[in-house]
């Protein structure tokens, strides 16, 4: 996966173009997210909170808005960029 080479923090927008396969398609889809400016340039505060994120931190923050459950209930596979809920012991 040639994601895994921007997975630290400060890579959001050089992940999302790998992933979308266009830098212009990532500047579009974080302007619409409200993590850019309009000059596509600039991190507005969303946009530098997840970018000091690592994709580990951006895809448990994910998951656990969605759900509202706890980010600790979660557990990050980076091979495919996802988290799975943790088994309960």
């Amino acid at each position: 996966m040639k994601t895994k080479k921007y997975t630290g923090k400060g890579k959001l927008v050089k992940r999302l173009a790998i992933q979308v396969g266009s830098k212009t398609k990532a500047i579009e889809i974080l302007r619409d997210r409200g993590h850019l400016k309009a000059d596509g340039e600039t991190l507005t505060r969303r946009g530098e909170k997840r970018n000091d994120m690592t994709a580990r931190q951006r895809a448990i923050d994910r998951a656990s808005r969605k759900s509202g459950r706890d980010a600790a209930e979660y557990k990050y596979n980076s091979g495919t960029n996802s988290v799975t809920l943790k088994k309960k012991r």
